[in-house]
C-alpha cells in the first residue's frame, strides 16, 4: 500500500550565526509570554 501524497514541501536554508542567536533570544521571550516552549525553528516557521 502506498503512502498518501503530501502537500508539504521541505526547504533548507542557511542563516548567519548572529541571526540564530537573536532568534534564540526572541524564543526565550515568546516562551515566557505564551507559557510553552518555543524553538527558534518554530519562530522561523511562523515568519514563513
Amino acid at each position: 500500500m502506498s503512502r498518501p501524497k503530501s502537500n508539504n514541501v521541505q526547504i533548507n536554508i542557511s542563516i548567519p550565526m548572529e541571526w540564530k542567536t537573536e532568534l534564540e533570544n526572541l524564543t526565550r521571550i515568546y516562551s515566557v509570554e505564551e507559557g510553552k516552549t518555543i524553538t527558534f525553528l518554530d519562530l522561523m516557521r511562523r515568519g514563513i
